[in-house]
Formats: structure tokens, C-alpha cells, sequence
């Protein structure tokens, strides 16, 4: 019995994972698809919240899951600052006007 739950579960799983698919295409910003503009002017961008995925010519709109993930990815994260201390000599000649 446990090799049948065992086999039973494996099969699932290995089920689930080849259903899987990788889609490659344009992110788009759903609200600009609203107001019916062209999908060549509505690329994502940081301010975006909803998200829509464009392959092959149609447009799949994303859940509210995608959506949070898709917003995490494109927020603006502001840089770590670091100084680096670098030993160089600068020579240089300045150019300048005689009055």
C-alpha cells in the first residue's frame, strides 16, 4: 500500500511539473490597455500596479499574486551609497584664455 501512495504521489507531482510552461513576451501595463491605447505604448514601468503578459499577439492579464510579485520586481529600490578610497595622481593641463 505505501508503494502505491508512494507511486501515486510521484506521478502527481512529476504531472504538475510537465504542465509547467516558461513564457517569453512583453510585460504591459494593464491600465493603459483600459483606455484602449496601442500595447507598443504600454510597456510597464515602476508606477505600474497591474500587469499583463502579451505573447504571440494575446494579452493575459495577470492575477492579484502576479500582480504583488510583478510590483515587488519593478518598485524603485534606491542605491546603497558606498565610498571606495582610491590612491591616484591626477595631472592635468587647463586650458585657458589670456584677457
Amino acid at each position: 500500500m505505501r508503494r502505491l501512495l508512494t507511486f501515486a504521489t510521484l506521478a502527481a507531482i512529476s504531472a504538475t511539473l510537465a504542465l509547467a510552461e516558461d513564457w517569453a513576451g512583453k510585460l504591459i501595463d494593464t491600465s493603459c490597455l483600459d483606455q484602449k491605447k496601442p500595447v507598443e505604448t504600454c510597456q510597464a514601468n515602476g508606477t505600474t500596479t497591474s500587469f499583463a503578459l502579451q505573447v504571440a499577439d494575446k494579452t493575459y492579464r495577470l492575477d492579484d499574486a502576479g500582480n504583488h510579485k510583478w510590483r515587488a520586481k519593478m518598485a524603485w529600490k534606491t542605491p546603497k551609497i558606498v565610498e571606495v578610497p582610491v590612491g591616484m595622481e591626477i595631472n592635468m593641463y587647463a586650458c585657458a584664455a589670456r584677457k
